[in-house]
C-alpha cells in the first residue's frame, strides 16, 4: 500500500474514531496544513494533533488536500420504477468514488414524489443502501399545491422542485395559475428546471423530420429558456418567494440572473461547462443530448464568466442516466440526460488545473454553498462540531476517465476516454471511511440529511 494510504496508530492521551494527517486542509479560513480528529461522525479538533491523539482509523493525508464533503444538489436515481436505469445503491456509490458525500434527489420517478407517502417510500429505501448522505426532493404540482408547506418541512425533503417544461403527466407545471399557486404555498427555497413548454412544443417540429441531434439546441433553443426564467422570478418575486434556477445554460438567462440576485440563486453543471456544440454531438450523438441542450461557446462562455463574478451559487450534476439502448433510439425519440454525479469533482479539478476556477471557489461551488442556500445542517465546512464529510484528493494526479470506472447501472459516460488531472482519493461520511485509495470499503452507511427548514429524524 502506497504512503498515502497507510494506516497507523500514534500513541497520545485523546483518541478519536478517524483522524487525518498532514493534508492541506480548505477551510474557512483558506488552504491549512493541518490534522483533522473526528469522534461520533463530528469534527472535534483542528491543528498540530498528530503527538496529542491516537485514533482508530489514521488517514496519511501527506501530499492531498482536503475538502469539505461536496454535495450534488441535483440527481435522478431514477428509483422507484426506473431502476433498470439507475438506483440508489449504484448511484450513491459512484458518487462516493467521485468524491461526493451527500445528495439531492429528484422527484421524477414512478410513480412521482408528490405525498408524504412518496417521500417515505423513497427513505425507506435508501436507508442500508446509500453509501452518502441523502434528501430528496418534492414535486410541484397542481394536486398537492396547497399541501406543499406540510411537505416542505418533512425529515429528508430537500425542498420542492417544479418542471416548467420537459416533464410530464402531475408533474408538469407550466400554467401561470398553477405556478402561482405553487409558489405562495410554501416558504423554503424553490428549484425550477426552465424551460418554456409551449415554445418546445411549437418548435419540436423543426427537428423531428432531420433526426439530427445537432439540432437539439435549436429545438429547445435559448429563448425558450430564458422566457420560463424572467417568468418564475417574476412570479417568485411576486410572491416573495425564493428561488433556485437548475442548470442555467445560456448567456441570456445569466444576465438577467445577475439583477436578481437578492431572491435567486443560480445553479450551472460540468457538462455545459465542459462540452460545447456543435462539437460534442457529432462526437458523441445522442449521448451529449441534455434538457437545457448544451449549446454553442458564446453560453459556455458566459456560464464561467458567471462563476468568476459570484452569479453562480452552486454546481450540480443533473446526474440523469439512460440505457445505452434507449440513447440509441432516434433523435427525438432518444430520451435526454446522461450520468453525472461521479465525474462531477474529476472533471471541475480538472478544470481547477487549468486555471478556469479556484479550489477555493470549487469549495465553495459544491460544498458551502449548497449548505448556505438549502440550509443544511452541520454540512458544507471544515470546521468543529461539523459532520466529518472530506473529500481528499490529489491535484496532480493524472486519471482517464472510463466506462469500466463508472458505478451507475446504464454503464456509461459521455466522458470515456477523457483525460483529467485531479482526482478523489478517499471519501470520508461522517467520519466513516467509505472510499479508500480509490476503493470502495465498508459498507452503505448514508443518512437522511437535515435541514433547518424541515424537521429531523
Amino acid at each position: 500500500m502506497s504512503d498515502r494510504g497507510r494506516f497507523a496508530q500514534p500513541s497520545s492521551s485523546q483518541h478519536a474514531d478517524l483522524l487525518v494527517l498532514d493534508g492541506t486542509v480548505l477551510t474557512p479560513n483558506g488552504a491549512e496544513k493541518i490534522d483533522i480528529a473526528c469522534v461520533a461522525g463530528r469534527i472535534v479538533a483542528l491543528g498540530n494533533l498528530k503527538h496529542s491523539w491516537s485514533a482508530t482509523t489514521v488517514v496519511d493525508a501527506t501530499g492531498l488536500h482536503v475538502l469539505p464533503g461536496v454535495i450534488d444538489s441535483q440527481v435522478h436515481f431514477r428509483e422507484p420504477g426506473l431502476t433498470h436505469k439507475e438506483d440508489f445503491e449504484a448511484g450513491t456509490r459512484g458518487a462516493v468514488l467521485g468524491g461526493v458525500t451527500g445528495v439531492f434527489e429528484m422527484p421524477n420517478t414512478q410513480p412521482l414524489t408528490l405525498n408524504a407517502m412518496d417521500l417515505q417510500a423513497k427513505m425507506d429505501a435508501a436507508h442500508g443502501r446509500a453509501w452518502c448522505d441523502y434528501a430528496f426532493y418534492i414535486g410541484g404540482s397542481a394536486v398537492n399545491a396547497e399541501k406543499l408547506a406540510l411537505l416542505e418541512s418533512l425529515p429528508g425533503c430537500a425542498g420542492v422542485k417544479v418542471f416548467m417544461g420537459s416533464s410530464f403527466g402531475d408533474l408538469l407545471a407550466d400554467d401561470e395559475e398553477v405556478l402561482r399557486w405553487i409558489l405562495h404555498h410554501g416558504s423554503r427555497r424553490l428549484a425550477v428546471h426552465a424551460e418554456d413548454e409551449a415554445r418546445l412544443n411549437q418548435r419540436k417540429a423543426l427537428v423531428e423530420a432531420s433526426g439530427d441531434v445537432c439540432q437539439h439546441p435549436l429545438w429547445r433553443d435559448e429563448t425558450s429558456a430564458l422566457m420560463a426564467t424572467e417568468r418564475i422570478v417574476r412570479l417568485a418575486t411576486q410572491a416573495n418567494r425564493r428561488l433556485h434556477v437548475l442548470h442555467v445554460s445560456t448567456a441570456e438567462e445569466m444576465a438577467f440572473l445577475a439583477g436578481h440576485k437578492d431572491r435567486v440563486t443560480v445553479e450551472v453543471t460540468p457538462h455545459h461547462l465542459t462540452l460545447v456544440a456543435p462539437d460534442c454531438y457529432e462526437r458523441l450523438g445522442s449521448l451529449a443530448q441534455m434538457n437545457p441542450p448544451v449549446r454553442e461557446r458564446r453560453h459556455q462562455e458566459a456560464l464561467w464568466r458567471g462563476i468568476r463574478e459570484g452569479v453562480v451559487d452552486v454546481i450540480g450534476s443533473d446526474h440523469a442516466p439512460h440505457t445505452l439502448a434507449e440513447k440509441a433510439r432516434p433523435y427525438p425519440q432518444s430520451p435526454s440526460g446522461m450520468t453525472g454525479v461521479q465525474t462531477l469533482l474529476p472533471l471541475m479539478l480538472d478544470h481547477v488545473h487549468a486555471g478556469r476556477l479556484s479550489l477555493q471557489r470549487l469549495v465553495d461551488l459544491t460544498s458551502a454553498g449548497p449548505a448556505r442556500i438549502f440550509g443544511l445542517e452541520g454540512k458544507g465546512r471544515i470546521a468543529l462540531g461539523f459532520d466529518a464529510d472530506l473529500t481528499l484528493v490529489d491535484l496532480a494526479a493524472r486519471r482517464t476517465i472510463s466506462n469500466d470506472w463508472i458505478a451507475s447501472r446504464s454503464g456509461w459516460t459521455p466522458y470515456d476516454g477523457k483525460d483529467v488531472t485531479g482526482w478523489p482519493i478517499h471519501t470520508v461520511v461522517r467520519g466513516q471511511l467509505v472510499v479508500r485509495d480509490e476503493e470502495l470499503v465498508g459498507q452503505p452507511r448514508g443518512e437522511s440529511l437535515r435541514f433547518l427548514e424541515a424537521g429531523s429524524m
